[in-house]
């Protein structure tokens, strides 16, 4: 049996140096099937997320909220989303309203998997039939990012997901299978003027489209 493998080895490697190019072809082939296989996107699940204890910690210290008041509002978040948010952003934001409302925002990406935060900005219209101005904080939970740069979309809200708990005011946005889960707190927010869409983008834009 070993006298019969040791033969059709070297009748194997024979013809590979007898055939020009074939063993190149061979060793190519095993080279592109490696490179390919790194090449794949890496899955959100894969990408290192945050537990509850790290975005209630971050999150009350940002908004100025106590832990409990928090609590309530990323409970129903990981009800509905689960436990394992792979990115959050911390900003503030300012948005207006005549019969149709417009909101600004700025802040930055938290990541585990980056060193530094990215800097982004956001803007978009909104639905709000009062009038006025509001200034608040907004601590976001996202899901399913595993790269920074596909952050940079267009959000529109999901459809009947704006409510308050503890006096922090919820909405969902979801665009390509990335979902944002704005916190907001802050005098007068409207979170009427959270229907709509919003756009992040790498620098602040002056249309809100």
């Amino acid at each position: 049996m070993e006298r019969r493998t040791f033969l059709q080895t070297s009748l194997a490697a024979a013809a590979a140096s007898s055939i020009p190019g074939l063993a190149l072809a061979q060793d190519a082939s095993q080279t592109t099937s490696q490179d390919s296989a790194s090449a794949q996107p890496q899955p959100y699940h894969d990408t290192p997320h945050y537990n509850r204890d790290e975005i209630l910690q971050a999150g009350s210290d940002f908004l100025g909220v106590t832990v409990e008041a928090l609590g309530g509002a990323v409970e129903k978040i990981f009800a509905d989303y689960g436990d394992h948010p792979t990115a959050y952003i911390a900003g503030e934001e300012a948005s207006g309203a005549i019969g149709v409302g417009v909101r600004y925002g700025k802040g930055n990406l938290f990541m585990k998997s980056q060193a530094q935060p990215s800097h982004i900005y956001w803007q978009g219209p909104s639905i709000g039939f009062d009038t006025g101005a509001n200034a608040s904080r907004v601590f976001t939970l996202v899901y399913n990012l595993n790269d920074p740069m596909f952050v940079y979309r267009r959000y529109p809200g999901v459809e009947g997901s704006a409510y308050f708990i503890g006096g922090l005011g919820v909405t969902y946005q979801r665009a390509e299978g990335v979902v944002l889960t704005p916190i907001r707190a802050g005098v007068g927010f409207r979170l009427g003027a959270s229907v709509g869409y919003m756009n992040i983008s790498k620098k602040r834009r002056i249309l809100p489209l």
